[in-house]
């Protein structure tokens, strides 16, 4: 019962770390989307951003959501989703392709940083996941619409209780309200996260996935890493691929190869969880996002002059 109660303790205070950290990123956020749907801003960044949604069979509207997974978080992202109210509109597939933009492009500024302090520079960190998630959106757009596949409308999994009063007022404790239930959300995943390890889930991808990133060319260290952080998330992959750098046991093409995956595929568990709520399909988000990074990660190690011209770009 000792060992019960401590990490439920553990659970309940790491879970309120990181449920403080998010509010910092989502209430300035969600304030500012707010703001500019009341300016008719929304609007505007809409059809600017137009020509890409299209290129990805998304509704211009979107384009503020995925603009705020790139430069926040993927909770952030689905609070202004829910508040713009488009779910209903959107099919299966749609919802997937977003997921797939908002799982490959989000957190730009804070995992962008990371991967620079690993090495790997700006250029290659947003040809990598920006023009990723680009590439990958359109294949799955492509996909979905030859073979007539998730055309259905999209069901949200989880919502936030929608709001009676339309006043400014009425949006602040609705909003105070959703933010209750992603604390609850993040406590369920992270106890998730936990059980998972405990039944030996974590174990079994890392025998799944560790043969194949050898086989890609990267390290036996590096692909190590790779697996915990395509588990637990890129900035806890990056810390320990820090101490394996420094421990000189790791070759600077390891490091590139290790980060250029972990950007494309990490936090497989969470961060898919999350976009599932949205109404999101698990081909396209887990298994499609997986292929794809295996795929460019191939590529990348076995063409050497783009492995070089990256690395440069670093």
């Amino acid at each position: 019962m000792n060992i019960v109660f401590r990490e439920s303790g553990y659970l309940i205070k790491e879970s309120g770390r990181v449920y403080w950290t998010l509010l910092k990123v989502m209430v300035p956020a969600l304030l500012i989307v707010k703001g500019l749907d009341m300016l008719g801003g929304v609007t505007l960044l809409g059809h600017l951003l137009s020509p890409i949604m299209q290129l990805v069979g998304l509704p211009d509207e979107v384009g503020i959501v995925w603009a705020t997974f790139m430069l926040t978080n993927i909770y952030a992202g689905m609070l202004v989703f829910f508040n713009l109210g488009i779910a209903e509109n959107l099919s299966v597939a749609q919802v997937t392709v977003l997921g797939v933009l908002a799982l490959l492009g989000h957190s730009l500024p804070v995992e962008g940083a990371v991967a620079k302090r690993m090495g790997v520079g700006w250029r290659a960190t947003l040809a990598l996941r920006f023009g990723g998630a680009l590439v990958l959106g359109f294949i799955l757009h492509q996909f979905y619409s030859h073979f007539d596949l998730l055309q259905q409308p999209s069901e949200l999994l989880w919502q936030p209780p929608a709001s009676t009063d339309p006043s400014f007022i009425g949006w602040c404790l609705n909003q105070i309200e959703t933010f209750a239930w992603i604390y609850v959300i993040i406590l369920t995943l992270m106890t998730l996260l936990k059980l998972l390890r405990v039944l030996g889930v974590e174990r079994l991808m890392h025998m799944v996935l560790y043969p194949v990133l050898r086989m890609l060319g990267i390290g036996k260290d590096a692909a190590n890493v790779a697996v915990i952080g395509t588990v637990l998330g890129l900035t806890f992959g990056a810390g320990l691929l820090i101490k394996e750098a420094e421990s000189g046991r790791l070759t600077k093409r390891d490091i590139f190869l290790t980060i250029g995956f972990l950007s494309l595929c990490h936090s497989v568990i969470e961060d898919t969880t999350l976009v599932l709520l949205l109404g999101a399909d698990l081909s396209g988000v887990l298994w499609a996002r997986l292929a794809f990074a295996l795929i460019v990660i191939a590529v990348l190690a076995r063409v050497s002059f783009v492995t070089k011209r990256l690395e440069a770009a670093s």
